[in-house]
């Protein structure tokens, strides 16, 4: 955690005043376009400077917010509230990932927009109001509608992207769609170059502590380094991540909620449009009934346009009906047992009317409404699907003076579109909840970031990098986990607390341990020490024969180190281990007799094969006391020195006759420690030999008695190896 930033808490109202700004320069540029009559938009401008300046939060925010507010001018402002959000989304990728440096990629950039502020507008103006219910075919949107109104009226009517679309629809192999989307893609790179360019200046000009504050952050700790926000994104989880899951459920309930009340508003609006066309095609039925004229209606049926006064009549009903274009269908029936007989029945594009007179069978779905018809009595409205199509059928009755029926007015509404109204409806809704479902995993993901994600990350990473091998550093450890001040003010805030306790803690403890630790160690040493003076007591040959050797041990072990030989085993523990129990090393002769141990001149054969079982007499004692203190590593090297100390390279030892790297390394170790001191010291049956001379013996056995490696590790201290003689005041020691 080295090397963090100052701490710096983000700022509500920078947050505020930047995605204030952001909306003001938006409508500010749109209200500018259209006071000069330019072809263009320039209201994104705030939105890209946001997300360049603040990063995603900010850039959806403005996109979502300026739509909104120019929805309150023009609904439909609001159903492209999400082309706004994808502008601030992919400019803020831009800048995130550091793509705004280089020329190219600002070229890039205007590219990206172009392709969702023109295409996907173009897509998403079809999608709202020009999408047909059968096949997404784009038939005629509302900018093709608008080409089409330009070839017919001029440019004038509706601006340079309609007669653009015009000039592409009359030059080139397109549909009225891809004209307009072409047309709307070209105007929108010029438009989203100006924008791009302003946002980027505004951006460079900014001053850089500026822009830090207008950076929306949600800081709850110090702020990481980019190193450790880097180690802390590589963080590996067992299945799924913390914020993996908060997207899982942010997508699962804001997809339910919006699934849940869009069907409702979906079914509602179907409801509703329903009755507004059973309420249209009554209130048709109802005038058409009015101009009947009851006492010609056998009249009309035997004559038609002969009759006196049926052109009139008829007239009237197409007036009736052409002035309401969802009528698809006006007719007028006499109904009776052999079917329906034909009074009026007007033509439609589509289809020829039938003759005055004719008899038309009934359709399947009015079987059951058959008695109520020729009883002349009132029936709710039909929907139907069969030889006309999907339709709302109306039936009113005409009464003559008697009140009697003498035939029905007759009113069909086409359902295809309410179908596709439906549909419209349905993709309005879409898109107006995908703006705000975009906002509201934006501003979940950057609150569990700043709250849950990093907070723990960071906890997890200063726990992997928590260092116990010394003091200073796990006082350094502790001070880092203090230095990122985590602040959430919940259960994650709780965590970090019990974590820095439980680190204070544990140092403490360890304090204690390795305190203990030391005395124990220093007991352990000293009680070592005090059987190895029983046991050199008991010899009057050895004198300082234990220390001396231990010292010689250390000193090899640290040579062969540094020559690079048995690296692998020589670490600071087997060191440790192997000075501390090297005192043992003839532990066993506690065993032999005095007689044996003591004897001043040479030992017998037998003597000397008694004296060899000191070795063996020091493994026993060893056992012992490893099986009282299991799991003692120094006691497990000093059964190895006592008990192959004696052993050589070439395997010409004792007790066992191992050789070479059999033997374990401290006893080949002690070996040359033994040996070396043995020569140089003053002994009851023989004189000191002088150091050098010790030092040649040592040489010389190098390969026979001794491990070659252990010997020239010894060599190589010798200048070591004579201030520890000189220091004990070897007796005899003599120099040439």
């Amino acid at each position: 955690m080295d090397n963090k930033p100052s701490y710096k808490e983000s700022s509500l109202l920078w947050s505020m005043l930047l995605c204030l700004f952001g909306i003001v320069i938006n409508l500010l540029g749109a209200a500018t376009m259209r006071s000069l009559k330019l072809p263009l938009y320039l209201d994104s401008v705030g939105t890209v400077i946001s997300a360049v300046i603040g990063g995603y939060l900010p850039g959806i925010a403005v996109g979502l917010a300026t739509n909104m507010f120019k929805g309150l001018v023009n609904s439909s402002s609001v159903y492209y509230a999400l082309i706004n959000v994808l502008l601030g989304i992919c400019a803020a990728f831009f800048q995130k990932k550091g793509l705004l440096k280089k020329p190219a990629n600002v070229l890039l950039l205007i590219l990206a927009l172009a392709v969702i502020g023109g295409g996907h507008g173009s897509v998403l103006t079809w999608l709202i109001n020009g999408a047909h219910y059968e096949s997404f075919t784009p038939a005629i949107s509302n900018g093709s509608r608008r080409v089409l109104t330009w070839l017919l009226y001029g440019a004038d009517y509706d601006g340079f992207s309609t007669g653009l679309a015009a000039y592409f629809l009359q030059k080139g192999n397109f549909t009225e769609f891809q004209a307009q989307l072409i047309a709307d893609f070209l105007i929108d790179i010029v438009d989203k170059a100006i924008t791009v360019l302003i946002a980027i200046g505004i951006f460079r000009l900014l001053p850089e502590g500026l822009r830090e504050k207008l950076k929306v952050e949600g800081w709850r700790q110090t702020p990481l380094s980019e190193e450790d926000m880097e180690a802390a994104k590589k963080t590996e989880c067992r299945s799924v991540s913390i914020g993996t899951k908060i997207l899982l459920l942010l997508i699962f309930a804001s997809v339910a909620i919006a699934a849940v009340a869009t069907s409702i508003s979906v079914m509602l609006f179907r409801k509703s449009m329903e009755e507004e066309h059973i309420d249209l095609g009554k209130g048709i039925a109802e005038l058409a009934a009015s101009v009947i004229d009851t006492d010609k209606v056998d009249e009309y049926i035997e004559r038609g346009e002969e009759a006196e006064g049926y052109r009139e009549t008829e007239d009237l009903l197409y007036r009736i009906r052409d002035s309401y274009p969802d009528i698809q269908y006006v007719y007028v029936y006499k109904i009776m047992n052999d079917g329906c007989h034909v009074v009026f029945d007007l033509d439609t594009e589509e289809l020829e009317g039938s003759n005055p007179g004719d008899i038309i069978e009934f359709d399947d779905a009015f079987s059951e409404y058959l008695p109520a018809l020729l009883a002349g009595e009132k029936i709710d409205p039909i929907i139907s699907d069969e030889t006309y199509g999907w339709l709302l059928t109306v039936y009113q009755p005409v009464y003559d003076k008697h009140g009697y029926c003498c035939c029905y007015a007759c009113a069909d509404v086409s359902m295809n579109l309410l179908k596709a109204s439906g549909y419209s409806f349905f993709a309005r809704l879409l898109v107006i909840f995908m703006g705000f479902f975009i906002l509201i995993l934006a501003v979940g993901l950057w609150l569990a970031k700043y709250n849950i994600i990093l907070p723990v990350n960071t906890i997890a990473l200063s726990a992997s990098r928590f260092v116990q091998n010394s003091d200073g550093a796990m006082e350094k450890s502790l001070e880092n986990i203090r230095a990122m001040d985590i602040h959430t003010g919940d259960e994650i805030e709780n965590l970090y607390k019990a974590y820095m306790k439980m680190s204070e803690d544990t140092i403490k403890h360890i304090g204690d341990i390795e305190a203990q630790t030391e005395t124990i160690s220093k007991m352990q040493n000293g009680l070592i020490m005090v059987l190895a003076d029983m046991v050199e007591s008991r010899d009057q040959n050895t004198g300082d024969h234990v220390r001396k050797t231990a010292a010689y041990t250390r000193i090899i072990m640290e040579h062969m180190k540094k020559l690079g030989y048995y690296t692998d085993v020589l670490t600071d523990e087997f060191m440790d281990n192997v000075e501390n129990s090297a005192p043992l090393h003839d532990v066993g002769k506690i065993k032999v007799s005095d007689t044996i141990l003591n004897k001043p001149g040479k030992l017998t054969d037998e003597e000397f094969e008694i004296m060899k079982l000191h070795t063996v007499y020091g493994n026993e004692v060893i056992e012992q006391a490893i099986d009282t203190v299991p799991d003692s590593g120094y006691l497990e090297e000093a059964k190895n020195l006592a008990t192959y100390h004696h052993e050589k390279w070439d395997g010409s030892g004792y007790p066992k006759k191992l050789k070479g790297e059999e033997i374990p390394l401290s006893a080949r170790i002690m070996a040359v420690a033994d040996v070396f001191d043995a020569l140089v010291s003053k002994r009851s049956y023989k004189e000191p030999f002088t150091f050098e001379k010790a030092m040649e013996i040592i040489k010389e056995g190098a390969g026979h008695h001794f491990d070659p490696k252990v010997a020239e590790a010894f060599i190589d201290a010798s200048d070591e190896a004579r201030v520890i003689a000189e220091r004990f005041e070897m007796v005899g020691v003599k120099r040439k």
